[in-house]
């Protein structure tokens, strides 16, 4: 039978990317093929409309398999990930460690406790009881001055307890660089290289435990793009293994102590093209440090050269879904967004992923948004079987050119860094701050704009939504290393909602919802596209839109909009009719309400020259023109 296997490309000619550009240009009749169908991305290069096997024949990261040097593929021949879950045990271990033993029993492998400064052996004693420690992977966040203590204390538990050190796998993220990005703590390269030696130190009888973090999703959260946030994490971790080896730390302890945290933000592929790339690039910085191979007589790996270590190249990476991107308005759409995100994680071959609860932003998290926030990874795993398939975007002619391209941009990046001093000289001179308060403005003014859209709250709002009642979250009261200290500059904070939601609920709590009546006249199909337009636009401020099928007269829709109590009226017709029509409709209203024309007609400066002053079009920026109506009419 196998010779009888059919080719069913056999009887058609080859095409060549010659004949399918030139049938491209033949169907654009014209149009500018760069213009019309290229990408130019954020990231700084460009997307083709289609790719072809001749496009990834040179390309580095297709020459190795999963588990091999570079690691593009991953640093394991499987694609089994854990599923992480944050607890806060800052305020009672005992109801921490009774949330932990719920959790286990339903998927988490993977715990991320939070600790306060108050440590004892006691603490520790009470918060892992009944958890079995060489079963799942615990992971601490503590004070980094904190992280020596928090090891001891693990180490002489563990040791109570009968384990075997060796084989213990987990984390305690001690990360000062990041205290400094988010908390303002003026901190000097030797205060950080002490607190890193000092911790991968008190830590040497838990070989398999990382105690140095870079947490790269704190870039995330501040809106950055994919290869800043790249660029920038290497650059961080790279600051460590300097730091650490002139401390004289062997680089190979060194690089297995630092463990990765990366945002997972909404861009499917590029995200999962950031993954791949960061693999590899992390293990040709390490290569370059020449580590040699401390794993003892258990290990088989082949050596780089025939002599470097290629464990301590492997980038231990976590990754957690990003909460720029996340909305309180129509939250239910952040269980979509963590759900690509997750996707986009997980098939980049991530060590771990923490999947962030839908109502994060609004309240403390509740048993049932949790609860959905871990069954998002197991769907993924036991239903989708994302788990059993390594580097399934391998081969992609999209996806290896999206991972080669990212990698050139955060290469580019990572090197102007070094060039300049290295990751800790820009952050306490202020300039990574600076370049990233940069892009979070441009992200938030593309938001405004709707060139980056947030369904539900920029576009496609729930029109009867209320939320005010629903936010009970508050700042964090702890007396730990949460408050900023304004030592240096710090990270933006700022969510990408976060004007919108503070427009519409200031519609909400002023008592008053302002009417926005669509008087729909004139071409049929104008009227309802440009109706549906107008009423999303005023939506997004939470004001109450009276849609219409039509009217006969300007007249007639004028007296209906006052009877129905209007602030605003919405002329909804086609450019051609406007010139009679808006006039007509401006003076019947006699500035009793606002008038709006929706579009951007030829006429409009004729419109003008009458007194007509408001035009909605995709053009205009959403988030202005909204702030200019409340300041109108909500007193």
């Amino acid at each position: 039978m196998a010779e009888k296997k059919l080719n069913l490309l056999a009887d058609f000619p080859a095409i060549s990317t010659q004949e399918w550009m030139d049938k491209i240009t033949a169907d654009l009749k014209g149009a500018d093929f760069a213009k019309k169908l290229i990408w130019r991305t954020t990231e700084g290069f460009d997307v083709m409309p289609f790719y072809r096997a001749e496009d990834i024949e040179a390309l580095q990261t297709t020459n190795s398999a999963p588990g091999e040097f570079p690691f593009v593929r991953g640093t394991k021949t499987n694609n089994e990930w854990l599923v992480r879950q944050n607890i806060n045990a800052k305020a009672c271990a005992k109801s921490a460690n009774a949330k932990a033993l719920d959790v286990l029993n339903k998927g988490i492998d993977s715990l991320c406790f939070q600790l306060g400064k108050d440590l004892s052996a006691e603490t520790i004693e009470t918060l892992l009881a009944g958890i079995k420690a060489d079963a799942i992977e615990l992971n601490f966040k503590v004070c980094v001055r904190k992280a020596p203590e928090l090891a001891t204390l693990l180490i002489a538990y563990f040791k109570k307890e009968g384990y075997n050190l060796a084989e213990l796998k987990g984390s305690i993220c001690c990360d000062p660089i990041n205290a400094m990005l988010t908390k303002g703590k003026a901190l000097s390269a030797e205060e950080v290289t002490e607190i890193a030696k000092n911790a991968v130190e008190a830590a040497a009888e838990l070989p398999k435990y990382r105690m140095i973090g870079v947490n790269a999703v704190s870039l995330n959260n501040a809106g950055v793009y994919c290869s800043q946030e790249l660029g920038y994490a290497l650059a961080w971790g790279n600051q460590y293994l300097e730091m650490l080896t002139e401390a004289g730390m062997d680089v190979d302890v060194a690089a297995k102590s630092i463990k990765f945290a990366f945002g997972i933000g909404g861009n499917y592929f590029m995200e999962m093209a950031k993954f791949r790339a960061a693999r590899w690039l992390w293990a040709e910085i390490v290569k370059a440090y020449e580590p040699v191979c401390d794993c003892g007589d258990a290990c088989s790996c082949e050596k780089i050269e025939g002599k470097y270590c290629p464990c301590a190249m492997k980038m231990n990476m976590h990754a957690e879904t990003s909460v720029f991107n996340k909305t309180i308005f129509d939250a239910h759409v952040n269980l979509l967004r963590t759900q690509t995100e997750a996707m986009s994680a997980a098939l980049g071959g991530v060590d771990s992923i923490t999947v962030l609860p839908f109502d994060v932003t609004y309240q403390a998290s509740d048993e049932f948004s949790e609860r959905i926030a871990r069954n998002q990874q197991l769907l993924l795993k036991e239903e989708s079987h994302f788990d059993k398939v390594v580097d399934p975007a391998a081969g992609s002619y999209y996806i290896e050119n999206l991972t080669n391209n990212i990698a050139a941009e955060a290469w580019k990046l990572f090197l102007e860094v070094q060039s300049e001093g290295g990751f800790f000289a820009a952050v306490q001179s202020g300039k990574i701050q600076q370049t990233l308060k940069a892009t979070s403005a441009k992200r938030l003014k593309d938001v405004s704009a709707r060139k980056e859209i947030l369904l539900g709250t920029n576009q496609f709002p729930n029109f009867s939504e209320m939320a005010a009642e629903k936010i009970t979250k508050e700042a964090c009261a702890c007396k730990c290393a949460c408050a900023t200290e304004k030592g240096i500059e710090t990270l933006p904070s700022t969510r990408a909602a976060e004007e919108f939601e503070a427009l519409r609920l200031a519609t909400e709590r002023s008592g008053k919802r302002p009417k926005a009546f669509m008087l729909t006249i004139g071409n049929l199909a104008m009227r309802l596209a440009r109706a549906q337009f107008s009423c999303n636009f005023f939506a997004c401020a939470g004001y109450e839109v009276i849609d219409n099928l039509g009217f006969d007269t300007v007249e007639a829709g004028v007296e209906a909009a006052q009877k129905a109590g209007a602030d605003i009226i919405v002329l909804c017709s086609s450019d051609d009719e406007y010139a009679e029509l808006a006039p007509k409709a401006f003076a019947a209203i006699a500035g009793k309400q606002e008038f709006v024309v929706a579009g951007a007609p030829a006429c409009m400066d004729d419109l003008k020259a009458v007194g007509i002053e408001n035009f909605i079009h995709v053009r205009v920026n959403v988030l202005d023109t909204l702030k200019a109506f409340n300041e109108k009419l909500i007193k």
